[in-house]
């Protein structure tokens, strides 16, 4: 497992098996939660409404590029958008040479205040590189019911056991899982608990530690506990029982 403290333009990872990346992008303004203590699981928990809740200083095709430029010549990525940034993320992923396997959608329960329809939704482009492959459990649903409790203060934490699900179905055990904005580290944290490798890179030195802490975490519980440290499942998050 590597953590880098660094900016993924200024990382060079290849050959990974997989990507799965919740990138920095800015929003737009408007709408508050009436109790933004209530927005819990991955969802901007305190936005201050000025469209960058995270550092964002990188575009869309730069994004996709260093996606696609990290994995191995057949290979999948997961990379998490909103609907305002799906248009521009998938324009630049089929620019980088990713075809599009599939648009998922993770159903939160909880939602974000919006004037045209309350958000309770995230999405997530599934991504092919290569020659296309299935995944292990093709009886995933394209879209997840999933409440988690964060675990962090990280404005948008996404839930390690929803990670979990798109590396068992597009990983083996020992292969190599990239994530170049690491944020609180659940990527990282999915990988540890299902015995994969882990690369992966996080700008703010807050987060870079918080996410460090995680992984070494989950580094122990794997090895006390087996895959997926069946010890810490809820009823309240399924997860996918992948071979």
């Amino acid at each position: 497992m590597t953590l880098h403290l660094a900016d993924a333009r200024n990382v060079t990872v290849r050959d990974a098996a997989l990507v799965a990346t919740d990138p920095p992008y800015k929003l737009t303004g408007g709408g508050r939660s009436p109790n933004p203590k209530a927005m819990r699981g991955g969802w901007l928990k305190d936005y201050d409404n000025k469209g960058q809740p995270v550092t964002c200083n990188i575009d869309w095709p730069e994004i996709m590029d260093i996606c696609y430029q990290s994995l191995a010549a057949q290979s999948h990525a997961y990379v998490f958008v909103n609907d305002k940034n799906m248009h521009p993320a998938l324009t630049a992923a089929l620019a980088a040479g990713f075809r599009l396997h599939n648009i998922l959608t993770w159903y939160k329960r909880t939602a974000t205040a919006n004037r045209w329809y309350m958000k309770n939704a995230e999405f997530i482009l599934f991504l092919g590189k290569g020659p296309a492959f299935k995944i292990n459990n093709c009886s995933s649903m394209a879209c997840l019911e999933m409440y988690w409790p964060d675990e962090t203060n990280h404005p948008t934490e996404k839930p390690w056991p929803l990670i979990e699900r798109y590396i068992r179905n597009s990983s083996e055990a020992g292969a190599l899982v990239f994530d170049p904005f690491a944020g609180s580290g659940s990527t990282g944290v999915a990988a540890a608990k299902n015995g994969r490798d882990f690369i992966g890179v996080e700008i703010e030195q807050q987060w870079f530690d918080v996410a460090s802490a995680r992984i070494a975490k989950a580094e122990r519980e794997f090895s006390i506990f087996g895959r997926g440290g069946q010890a810490r499942r809820s009823a309240l998050c399924p997860v996918d029982q992948t071979a």
